[in-house]
Order: C-alpha cells, then structure tokens, then sequence
C-alpha cells in the first residue's frame, strides 16, 4: 500500500481528531471537541484487532468520558473488544507461545484497555479479567529450554527479528505499563489474587534491568547486566516513565524505599544536562509535555513536593520554548497534547491516558 492510498488515522488518539479534542474538553470548548470527535469518527470507528486505547472504539470512550458523555453504547462496544482480545491472550497463553507486545502492552494492548477500564466510574468485571490476566504475566514461562519472564517476546520491539527475544521496559510498550495499570488499581482498592505478588516482581525485574530500553538473552545470561549507556528520557522509553511506575508500585505495595528511590531519580535524571541535552522537542510522547507532566504526577504523590518545583519550572520554560516548532497538531507528538501539558491542568483526569495517574 502507498502513502497516497493509507487510510487516514482520523480515530488515532495520537495524531488524530481525538486526541485533539482532549485538549478542546480540558479548556471547556464543547464546540470545538464536538467538531473533533465528528472528524474522528467520520471513517468508522474499529473495533477489531487493531482497536486500542490509543484507536477505534477504546480511544472514543476516553474521549467522550473526559466530557462525561461514555455512554452504555460505546461501553458495550469497547466490553467486546476487552472480551476478544482476553480470549485471544488466553489462546495465546494454552499454546505455550511468547507473547507479541501488542497483546498486552498500553498502546496497543490489554495494558491501556485495563486502564481505561480504572477510568470508568464503577469497576466491572472485565477490569478484574484485564488485571488477572497482567497478573498472570508474573509467572515464568519456559521456551527452547530458558527460563523467561511471562511478558517476554520473541521479536523485537519493532515486530523486527531479535535473536532470542526481547524483554521492552518501558511505560509504552515495556512491563512498566502492566506495572503501572496494577498498581493504580491497587490505589483504588481493586484487587485481585497474586496483584501484590505481580507488582513486586515487575518492579523488581525494573530495579535490575530498567536502565535499558529494552533487556536482551545476552542481558539475561551474564552475570550482572550491562552498564546502561547514555539514553534519551522520556515517558515513553527511558529512567522518567520507569520511575513513575516504581514511585505507584511503592505507593501500592507502603515501600517507602521503592519511593525514595524512584523519586531521587527522577530529581537526579531531569537535573542532569547530559540526560536532558538528549530531548530534542516538546511532545508528550518523548519530549518536554512528557517530561513536566510526569513531573507533576511524581511531586503530587510525594511527600517533599517542594523538591520537585524548581525541576517543574525549568520543564515548562523548556516546553514554552519549544512548543511552537510542533508541526503536527496532534496528542502524543504535536501541539494540542503540548499545550495540555504547558496549562498544567487535569479536570479532566487526562493524564490517566498516561498510565500515571
């Protein structure tokens, strides 16, 4: 297919007419979003395979449900998506096979549709199903001999072929969204057999390898994993997004040294010149609006918020600063999710979209 015949990804809550409405909603101008959410839709709405927190039916529901207006319709809707992608896990799971990271990770998987789940006002059952199912990713799974983790993929973080796998770490596409998911859950009192148990176990699987985008066999086999070299951060990948889901697995679990710790490097990494020289714009994604918004989320659950202030400053005027070089309009890359992040406000609770809070 050429790049004149792809379908537009008007659904696309990170570039699309969706995820521009949030900001539309965030500042109260229904008129706006309702054009948006209009243009969003006007391609149909998926609800198959592909659709995801960040597209089709799931990125509608946040959507609307940032107005108030998710209603038992579109709820019914995005149910049948949890349901099919549960029984396709659960397939998956029997067949003895690695998981792809579409099948569990919070852009694509059942990681964001847990999360928006936690957003709706009553728990369901199917957010139990959701949380069970991550908790299940605790346990090892065995493959050509090898002691694995239960999230473990065997192609790379692209779909690319990777000797021997992969193990993703990060907040988008790595253990720190199931992590994340679990123990915002837990803050809200929904629990689950074995959640405590998970939580422990990802987050100590980060203490060991979070350093890295990504862990390796090769990390896996030697004695001690590798030095991490010089990495951008960011939510998406890197030390700011693993913090904050370390900071919410401390909070679950009353580990007040998990805490210090993931607190001390987030104040650490966004005081570094050489960690911030690697930010390169102002997205949400991996960029500046990423970096406050994280920021904020981290002060507001500490119990030092002042250390976090000066930090908070210096992001904004670096995201001010750069916000109007964004040629996209979007979310997650472009100018409307930056300007979320630059007012500073969440009447909406749009930051749930995150994974961190």
């Amino acid at each position: 297919m050429t790049a004149t015949t792809l379908p537009p990804r008007t659904q696309d809550l990170s570039e699309g007419p969706l995820g521009i409405a949030l900001l539309d909603i965030e500042r109260g101008d229904l008129t706006a979003a309702r054009r948006h959410l209009a243009q969003g839709i006007a391609h149909g709405v998926s609800t198959g395979g592909n659709a995801s927190l960040f597209h089709g039916a799931p990125a509608l529901e946040f959507v609307l449900a940032r107005a108030g207006h998710a209603g038992p319709d579109i709820r019914e809707v995005v149910d049948r998506v949890v349901d099919a992608r549960l029984v396709a896990a659960r397939r998956r799971q029997s067949s003895g096979a690695l998981p792809d990271l579409t099948e569990w990770d919070h852009i694509r998987g059942l990681a964001g549709l847990g999360a928006l789940l936690l957003t709706r006002p009553v728990p369901s059952t199917r957010l139990t199903d959701v949380l069970l199912y991550l908790v299940s990713l605790s346990q090892p799974v065995y493959s050509q001999g090898k002691r694995l983790p239960g999230w473990w993929s065997a192609v790379g973080p692209g779909g690319e072929e990777m000797a021997g796998g992969h193990s993703n770490n990060g907040m988008a596409h790595g253990i720190a969204g199931p992590l994340s998911v679990l123990s915002l859950a837990a803050r809200h009192d929904v629990l689950v057999p074995g959640q405590h148990e998970a939580i422990e176990v990802f987050a100590r699987w980060l203490d060991r390898y979070g350093g890295h985008y990504w862990t390796t066999r090769a990390h896996l086999d030697a004695a001690e994993p590798p030095e991490p070299g010089p990495a951008r951060p960011s939510w998406c990948y890197g030390r700011p997004g693993i913090a904050r889901a370390q900071q919410l697995a401390a909070l679950a679990l009353g580990d007040r040294a998990r805490r210090q710790r993931a607190e001390d490097t987030v104040v650490r990494t966004l005081t570094d010149p050489a960690h911030l020289a690697r930010i390169t714009d102002a997205t949400l994604c991996h960029g500046w609006a990423g970096l406050v918004t994280l920021a904020r989320a981290v002060a507001a659950d500490s119990p030092a918020p002042e250390r976090f202030a000066p930090l908070i400053n210096d992001l904004q005027q670096r995201l001010a600063t750069d916000l109007d070089q964004l040629s996209k309009p979007g979310f997650m890359e472009g100018r409307s999710g930056a300007r979320l992040a630059l007012d500073g406000t969440n009447a909406t609770n749009w930051t749930s979209v995150l994974l961190i809070t």
